[in-house]
């Protein structure tokens, strides 16, 4: 009996390890939904207020364009809204050897503009090349002292020149503003990907932490781009605009990320899954180069569906509290970015971004490991080059 009494208290007494797990649950949760609230803080008490540029300096707008027939008439459509003096812009368009209409149908919409020119990239210079080699020609031939780029299926807001110039004082050398698409569900989900992503990257950038820009909506001054040598002197990459962002900045240059009504340009979005992917997995490449804060910060995201459907970790009721919790964290960060942003979406949209975001990034994953090259304006690139 006492033998017996003594053993049932030791095993009473020994560890149970299945609580172990839920330990660890326990804190990554609330390491999670810590940094939720944390962004969220942010992004409520983020609230610069950008001056526009009262002068009028020179400035260069830059479109590199291949294949863009269908999509490219927008754009420019919108460069001639711009509230800002014609002849203090130049407007420099890249046909990047297309091989449908492109260059025709920009001759034609510029044949009356003389702030429009029309350039025929056809050699490469330096190590430049695709999109990088066709930005290096328009930058060599960019008469002012700050480029604004930008994509030929990107429409802009009239008072994007005076508000990114604004956000550049001397010793800032690249301001990115921020992105959206809409039209279709498709693209409206689309839409609230970029927002998400960039309002992120503001919030950081705003701390101190140097991110990237985007380079179809970037401002770069003719100074931080001399600096580096430009693109013809850059390795090549498929993410050009994360390279000139890291390069510039390491020259010592500030930066700064935008959410804001005035620099809110609307993309094209792209119009199948297939496409979509193409150019996810080209992000997924650039992606390997950010700062390991973010990528740390995108891994805890997704780390949280590995954790919160984990089999036999958590019972039926936590995990849809916590499911619930997270994405109604994400509605409310979604909700406030577009209202700093000047658009509005429905709840139901923002509820459904979230099935849109699971089956997207799975897709994504898988799409990216399977061994094929990165498709890029009908080019296509090896991984290891790109």
């Amino acid at each position: 009996m006492p033998w017996e009494h003594w053993r049932l208290r030791c095993s009473n007494a020994a560890p149970s390890y299945p609580r172990v797990p839920m330990l660890v649950a326990f804190i990554f949760f609330g390491f999670f939904f810590s940094v939720c609230a944390l962004m969220l803080w942010w992004l409520v008490r983020a609230k610069p207020v950008i001056v526009a540029s009262s002068d009028c300096p020179r400035v260069s707008i830059l479109v590199a364009a291949r294949n863009e027939e269908a999509v490219i008439e927008r754009c420019l459509a919108s460069l001639t809204q711009l509230r800002y003096p014609t002849d203090k812009l130049e407007i420099l368009i890249a046909d990047d050897a297309s091989t449908d209409n492109t260059a025709g149908v920009v001759r034609r919409f510029i044949a009356d503009k003389p702030q429009f020119r029309l350039l025929t990239v056809r050699h490469r210079l330096g190590t430049a090349r695709g999109k990088s080699n066709a930005l290096a020609h328009l930058c060599r031939a960019a008469t002012a002292d700050y480029f604004f780029i930008t994509d030929a299926d990107m429409a802009l807001p009239p008072d994007w020149i005076q508000t990114m110039l604004g956000a550049a004082p001397d010793g800032v050398g690249v301001v990115t503003g921020v992105t959206t698409c809409n039209t279709t569900l498709f693209g409206r989900l689309q839409g609230l990907d970029w927002l998400f992503g960039l309002s992120v990257i503001r919030l950081l950038t705003d701390h101190g932490l140097p991110v990237t820009a985007v380079g179809n909506n970037m401002l770069v001054t003719r100074a931080a781009y001399e600096s580096i040598g430009g693109y013809e002197a850059m390795a090549f990459t498929v993410t050009e605009d994360l390279q000139l962002f890291s390069l510039i900045v390491a020259q010592g240059w500030g930066y700064r990320n935008l959410l804001d009504p005035r620099v809110l340009g609307v993309s094209v979005p792209q119009p199948t899954v297939r496409c979509l992917l193409q150019q996810r997995k080209r992000w997924m490449k650039g992606a390997v180069r950010l700062p390991w804060q973010l990528s740390a910060l995108f891994g805890l995201y997704a780390l949280f569906y590995v954790a919160v459907f984990w089999p036999g970790l958590l019972s039926l009721g936590s995990i849809a509290v916590l499911f619930s919790a997270k994405v109604l964290c994400q509605m409310v960060f979604l909700k406030i970015t577009l209202r700093q942003a000047g658009r509005r979406e429905s709840w139901a949209v923002l509820l459904g971004y979230e099935l849109y975001l699971c089956l997207m990034s799975g897709a994504v994953l898988v799409y990216t490991v399977v061994p094929g090259p990165i498709q890029w304006k009908e080019r296509r690139y090896r991984w290891a080059e790109g």
